[in-house]
């Protein structure tokens, strides 16, 4: 059967106040969803200790909930242009909601893993779509406004993350790590179900083959397990042999994306310059992000002598920058062309990397700070326009396609940084050394040098200045 399009292709967004209860509904689930992804790493140890488990397995708490995510992301993503984004948001947020409970009344480490799986995949369909709803959401000319509050969102979900988990540890057992998630999930399903819209393109005659979402899921996950196996002492002989079986199935997965109308693996929105070149921006930024956030825990501890309480709180400042600078990004987009203001932003955030990479042997915390500070500012200065670009450049009936693949390039980016991390400290025999932060900025240039590449094309229409 092949595919129409049908729907009001005039829609432009949501009148107030029904757009601001909308965008709440999208901040609730969304905020959950990077919550839950952030918050266990502080109880990782109490796992280890109440359940009898190594430490080494219980990182597993943390790696089936990003697995489940990256393997249905994109068909989450690709269901939602067919029926519907709002169906799949609230159907990901019950999902999300029931699994939290899940884990919140696990008796045994494999049931908590388990229902973290099952959370992981509700999460994948709220994040899979979170910037299509916003797109629906927000008058075109404000698209960038609405991607800059989300990205707010997104940044102090993760600044709240470690500090909620230590608070609830404080006074209460690990099992209210979960069950936070629950009064925050029925919220969200309340503001979703009464004021989020139905999408007003739909793709009529398109089906979903099982198959892709197989080797999809296959595809994604031997990769993301191969990334993550640098990391946890994997060895050498079974990561070539997931190496070469991720070869292999992606081969098989690519050869079936290519000729397809509305492939599950966009390659016909990777055929737009403006599209493929802000993925691959996207990618290199997160990348340098996480090298550097996962590594300057070891250098400030290890390295410049301050105690872990000190270390969280000066890490708070990027984030916390990224919470003033991103709405502000949002608004700038719309006189300052997107591929200049992510030139900018990843070039600020290259310079603070190689501050950080420079500092003397014993820095003061205003030393620290600034140089955070500026790392913050550069990427919250070019994540809400590139947001802006990808989503806004693809085709409306589209659109969950285009916010999959700006998900999917996030996780691969930080799940590279975070495996580079543990390659060079194996590199340097265990050694805290400061070259994460030299290779950080390496792909924070490459990045900046992309999007300068982005200049020259046109933008979306939604985005050209009038």
């Amino acid at each position: 059967m092949s595919e129409t399009i049908s729907g009001n292709s005039q829609w432009n967004g949501l009148d107030m106040p029904r757009r601001l209860w909308a965008i709440m509904a999208v901040a609730f689930g969304v905020s959950a969803s990077v919550i839950s992804g952030a918050i266990v790493n502080v109880a990782l140890p109490t796992f280890s200790a109440e359940m009898s488990v190594s430490s080494a397995d219980s990182v597993w708490a943390i790696n089936s909930y990003q697995l489940a995510i990256v393997m249905t992301l994109l068909i989450f993503s690709n269901l939602g242009d067919i029926v519907g984004y709002r169906r799949i948001y609230i159907s990901g947020l019950v999902l999300f909601t029931l699994a939290s409970l899940g884990c919140a009344l696990a008796g045994s480490f494999t049931t908590l893993i388990l229902c973290r799986i099952v959370e992981g995949v509700g999460a994948a369909a709220v994040t899979s779509i979170n910037t299509t709803i916003i797109r629906i959401i927000y008058p075109r000319d404000r698209l960038a406004r609405g991607l800059g509050i989300n990205a707010t969102i997104v940044a102090v979900s993760s600044v709240a993350g470690p500090s909620l988990a230590a608070a609830i540890l404080s006074v209460a057992s690990w099992h209210w790590l979960f069950a936070v998630n629950i009064p925050i999930g029925i919220v969200a399903f309340v503001f979703s179900y009464r004021f989020l819209p139905k999408n007003p393109v739909r793709v009529v005659g398109r089906r979903l083959d099982w198959r892709d979402c197989v080797l999809n899921a296959l595809t994604f996950g031997l990769l993301i397990f191969s990334i993550e196996a640098f990391s946890h002492d994997v060895a050498m002989p079974v990561v070539s042999a997931t190496l070469v079986a991720t070869a292999v199935v992606g081969f098989v997965y690519v050869r079936r994306q290519l000729g397809k109308e509305s492939p599950l693996l966009p390659f016909d929105l990777l055929r737009i310059p403006i599209f493929s070149l802000s993925i691959l921006t996207s990618i290199c930024s997160f990348t340098a992000q996480m090298l550097a956030m996962v590594s300057l825990p070891f250098i400030l501890q290890h390295s410049l002598g301050y105690t872990p309480v000190d270390t969280g709180l000066l890490l708070m400042a990027w984030p916390m920058v990224i919470v003033v600078v991103a709405p502000l990004a949002g608004r700038l987009v719309e006189r300052i062309h997107a591929g200049v203001l992510g030139l900018t932003g990843l070039a600020v955030m290259t310079a603070g990397l190689v501050a950080l990479g420079t500092m003397s042997s014993h820095p003061s915390a205003a030393d620290v700070v600034w140089r955070l500070v500026l790392c913050g500012a550069g990427f919250g200065l070019f994540q809400s326009p590139n947001n802006s670009i990808m989503i806004a450049s693809a085709p409306q009936h589209r659109s969950g396609s285009a916010s999959g693949m700006l998900a999917t390039a996030r996780l691969l980016g930080q799940t590279s940084g975070a495996a580079m991390v543990a390659l060079l400290f194996h590199i340097f025999d265990g050694e805290t050394t400061v070259a994460p932060m030299f290779v950080a900025a390496g792909f924070a240039a490459t990045g900046a040098l992309v999007s300068a590449s982005r200049i020259r094309l046109p933008l979306p229409e939604a985005l050209r200045r009038r």
